[in-house]
């Protein structure tokens, strides 16, 4: 009795666990995919809510945003490789309108660019919701320091800060 939306947070887990890749394949481990993916799931229901969006579809493109890391273990153009992955995997659970869809794997292809601000609410929810659960890990505001330019590192602290205004915590700690 799973409804889509769970079906798909429940392929995401079984992909990693089920991965044929081995660990030295792989630019991040399974473990660290599967917290990270199941973070995502329920900071997106959170922001979705207090956002008056549509929590499955922004629950969804959450738990799929890095789906081309959970099924090919690379990062490298991960968000837009992603997009033609997740959509099969909407197809083969079925139960998503062509609406939905398009927006959950829009939400994937442009989850990478948080120095781009669309107008699109589930791309930004995305966004947000992949910063925002990062900056809760040890030393994540060093990797970004030193693997981020200026710029863009500068657009993550001011996604980590909005969310956490947004969620009533102290903007001024955003590396948790």
């Amino acid at each position: 009795d799973l409804s889509p939306a769970e079906k798909v947070e429940r392929k995401v887990v079984e992909l990693l666990l089920n991965s044929a890749l081995a660990a030295e394949e792989r630019e991040s481990s399974v473990v660290f995919e599967l917290k990270h993916s199941s973070d995502c799931c329920q900071i997106a229901k959170i922001l979705a809510q207090k956002r008056n969006l549509d929590t499955d579809i922004a629950t969804v493109a959450s738990v799929l945003h890095d789906i081309y890391v959970i099924v090919e273990g690379k990062y490298k153009d991960h968000a837009k490789m992603g997009a033609p992955i997740a959509e099969k995997i909407l197809r083969g659970i079925g139960g998503f309108s062509e609406k939905h869809i398009k927006t959950i794997t829009n939400a994937v292809a442009h989850h990478s660019e948080k120095e781009i601000y669309s107008d699109n609410p589930y791309i930004e929810l995305v966004k947000d919701v992949d910063v925002f659960d990062c900056s809760f890990y040890k030393g994540a505001e060093g990797f970004y320091r030193i693997h981020k330019s200026p710029e863009i590192f500068e657009e993550y602290l001011k996604r980590i800060k909005s969310v956490r205004t947004e969620l009533g915590l102290n903007p001024e700690e955003p590396f948790r």
